[in-house]
Order: C-alpha cells, then structure tokens, then sequence
C-alpha cells in the first residue's frame, strides 16, 4: 500500500481550514498512522483545538472532545457505574475516552488525578473499572492540547504521561503572509470556523488506517540508521545540560515517526534526513533539562540541536 496518496488526501483537507501549519499537520497524521498520540503546546488563538477537529473531521471516525478542567473527576472521562432497578445490576457506562479520536484540550488544567487516568487508555489502550478492563475502540488516537504561557491553575504534566505522547508538536504563530490569509478567510466566521461547514469531507476509514500502519510497520530501516539512533540516544545520557536523558522508548517512537515520514516522501526506507526531522518533536518532552541549563535560559530543542550536529550520520 502506498500512503503517500492518503497523506496528501489528508492535507488536501486540511488546507481548506488551517493555514500555514503545514509541519503540526505532518506530525499528527504520522503519529495516527503509527498508533502514537499527540500534545500540541502553542500560545492560545493559533488553531490548536481547530487544527485537530479539522483533521478528525477529514477521517470518518467517531470524534469527541473533553474540556480538561480543575474539577473534572476521573470517571467523566473513563465512565462510572450506575445501578439499574429493573435488573439490580450495576451497569458501567462508558465515558467519552471510548472514541476513535479523543481531543484533550487544555490537558494540563486538570488534576494529576484526572491526568492519570489517561494513563492506561494511552498505552494499553483500555479502561480498568470495578475489576473488569473494558477494550478502547480501534484505533484510537488522543490530541492534547496546552498553554505554555499561561500557568495559573494548571497541573505540570509528570514525565510519565508526557512519554506516553508520541510528540509534542510546537504551534507557533503564521508567518505574515499566511497569517493575513486567515485573516482574510475566516473574518466572517467570527472565530467560530466548523471543518464541515468550510467543506471538509470524511476520507480516511477506519481500514485505511489499520492498512496504513501495517505499512508503516513494514518500512525498512538499514542498521546503520538504528546505529545512528542509539548514538543519539546515548548522547542524551551524557549531556550535562540534561539530568533526564532519552529512553529506550524514546528511540522506538522516534523510529516509527521517522517511518511514516519516509513512507509520506514516497519512499519505503528510512533515511538519516528522517531521523533528524523527527528527533526533537519525538524528544523534547523525554528528557529534562539540567538546573543550570534552566538557569542560563537554555531550551530542551537547543540541547537537541547541538546534539544532532555532534553525532556522525551514516551515509
């Protein structure tokens, strides 16, 4: 199966309503197509929220949406138990995390409580409730979303949640040319932009995305790429502006990105140019920065950067 068509399908949509953000569209169709999850971390009014609808909207799976807040409990998400007279059963209703496409918006306003709850649903992609483990449709996928600026009355993610995501994809402000188009565009909409509405249509099934990640699977990676990986890995754990360095986890997560990034170019192989694309989204939540690194304004993506330029790539 080739899933260059698919991917240029997707975007096809897409570009009917998000403009400019051509990079975060790449990253999230990679991580659906190799059953990972997603956190969006942008400054607020960038599309984030509208970003993800709209891609759910071009795929013909059940869609639903959480607005993570303070007071959210842990069964609104997972479900609860009600109890029925006419069969004095308890019966247990599902919550919204039982969905194709799951959107967590303003992940890190709820409680580490609530948070957790996510847990088992991201990686074993079920619900444990009163003893019984109830199965998550397939696939399934979860976006998230936060604020980075604003944090008052937010909960830090731990790092164990963070590594169940596999990218935190940056949302920057449009350049000035694509900005004035939406401007241009969605002036109208009063802000109130619906994918449908602007004529994004279901193209994607639920088959397609089994096949595609099957593809994906079967991507070739050459062991001078895996070498190339480990090497990577390693030098996070000996970086002294990194107290955390990148797992083996890490490593697995950004090869499976970097396959479906190759297979988006039309190829069936991996090539270094994959890795390096992939390498900061896949990492810059994993590892964490040392005290002083902080201190001196150094970013994660920085260090990530320096050490990519430091480590040989195979030819």
């Amino acid at each position: 199966m080739s899933l260059e068509p698919l991917y240029q399908t997707i975007r096809s949509e897409s570009s009917k309503v998000i403009f400019g953000q051509e990079e975060v569209i790449d990253f999230a169709l990679a991580a659906l197509f190799s059953s990972g999850h997603v956190l969006l971390e942008g400054p607020p009014g960038v599309a984030k929220t509208l970003l993800v609808r709209t891609i759910a909207a071009a795929l013909d799976l059940e869609f639903r949406r959480v607005q993570m807040t303070p007071d959210l409990l842990p069964n609104d998400i997972t479900g609860s138990s009600i109890f029925r007279q006419n069969t004095s059963e308890f019966e247990f209703r599902k919550g919204p995390v039982f969905t194709n496409f799951l959107l967590a918006d303003e992940v890190n306003r709820a409680s580490a409580r609530t948070q957790s709850a996510l847990l088992e649903s991201m990686q074993e992609l079920c619900v444990t409730h009163d003893g019984h483990t109830h199965r998550l449709p397939d696939p399934f996928i979860m976006f998230a979303t936060q604020n980075p600026i604003e944090q008052e009355g937010t909960y830090p993610l731990p790092l164990a949640q963070l590594d169940r995501f596999m990218f935190k994809v940056l949302v920057s402000y449009p350049s000035a040319q694509e900005e004035e188009r939406v401007l241009s565009e969605h002036h109208a909409t009063g802000g109130l932009s619906d994918p449908f509405k602007m004529g994004v249509q279901p193209v994607v099934t639920p088959s397609d995305i089994v096949a595609a990640r099957q593809t994906i699977r079967e991507t070739h990676v050459r062991p001078e790429v895996i070498g190339y990986v480990q090497r990577l890995l390693a030098a996070t754990r000996t970086d002294d502006l990194l107290s955390v360095g990148a797992s083996p986890r890490s490593g697995l997560m950004l090869l499976m990105g970097a396959k479906s990034l190759a297979r988006f170019s039309g190829r069936d192989f991996v090539t270094p140019d994959d890795i390096q694309r992939a390498f900061n989204p896949a990492l810059r939540h994993r590892v964490v920065l040392s005290p002083s690194a902080e201190l001196d304004g150094t970013t994660t993506d920085d260090v990530l950067s320096q050490l990519l330029e430091g480590i040989e790539v195979p030819r």
